[in-house]
């Protein structure tokens, strides 16, 4: 099973990306569905899960302004990303099941 991300690109602080990952084949349901990012200077840090029973967590750093969200039927789950911060700048991955799936990572700039 692939991850594709997208959604990644260049926006001003204080604008909005909603990144997508898409899952080349049914990932069980039962596994989290993570985001993850890997910020300039910093270890890679987990930003956001969503479990089956569509409880979800954050990183402190992104409560409150990113949100994450899945589409089992598409084999897609989503990170939509609001008052965007220089701070968020880095490498976007998403994966599932821990990390026995992971994509390539997508780039997001805030400027």
């Amino acid at each position: 099973v692939q991850l594709v991300e997208s959604g990644g690109g260049s926006v001003q602080a204080g604008g909005s990306l909603k990144l997508s990952c898409v899952a080349s084949a049914s990932i069980s349901s039962w596994c989290e569905k993570d985001w993850y990012r890997q910020t300039p200077g910093k270890e890679r840090e987990l930003v956001s899960t969503i479990r089956k029973d569509g409880s979800t967590t954050y990183a402190d750093s992104v409560k409150g302004r990113f949100a994450i969200s899945r589409d089992d039927a598409k084999n897609a789950w989503y990170l939509q990303m609001n008052s965007l911060t220089i701070d968020d700048t880095g490498v976007y991955y998403c994966a599932a099941c821990g990390t026995a799936y992971q994509g390539q990572g997508t780039q997001v700039t805030v400027s």
